[in-house]
């Protein structure tokens, strides 16, 4: 088989259909479109519109509760911050959400950094964070370094 030999399945592609190219096509004048109302003229979007019958998004129940002041942190996984360390973009003496968000782990701090456990960290770091998960803190001991849980350091 060569590269020009190559071919989709038979049945896979269907060849666009041109509408509004003379009666002969089957599609023209109208494009099948129908004569007139609100769906045979261009710009018209109705999703969800039921003509006249409450939709079902708004007949189904709403479940749950959005809590309004839910705290947002950007995540960091070990194994990242081990990669930038390795790359000397990171100092494992004194790691901070600043430092974190000065190397460009971190995007934006939002309410606060979050360390999880995934990747693995042989580097003797000292971490300082908002917030960590337990299988994050541990690994960071077993490695030899800290990983301190501070409060958040704007103060709201």
């Amino acid at each position: 088989m060569k590269l020009n030999e190559l071919r989709d399945n038979p049945g896979a592609t269907k060849p666009r259909k041109r509408v509004g190219r003379g009666p002969g096509s089957g599609m023209g004048k109208t494009g099948g479109r129908g004569i007139k109302g609100q769906k045979s003229r261009s710009g018209v979007a109705i999703k969800g519109f039921e003509g006249g019958q409450m939709p079902i998004y708004q007949r189904l129940p709403k479940r749950g509760f959005n809590k309004p002041n839910r705290k947002k942190f950007a995540v960091v996984n070990l194994g990242l911050i081990q990669k930038f360390i390795d790359e000397k973009k990171l100092d494992a003496k004194e790691i901070t959400e600043d430092t974190l968000v000065a190397s460009g782990l971190v995007r934006r701090k939002l309410d606060g950094v979050r360390v999880l456990g995934k990747g693995e960290l042989t580097a003797k770091a000292n971490i300082t964070v908002t917030g960590a998960s337990k299988s994050a803190v541990e690994a960071v001991e077993k490695a030899g370094g800290k990983l301190t849980v501070a409060a958040p350091a704007a103060a709201e």
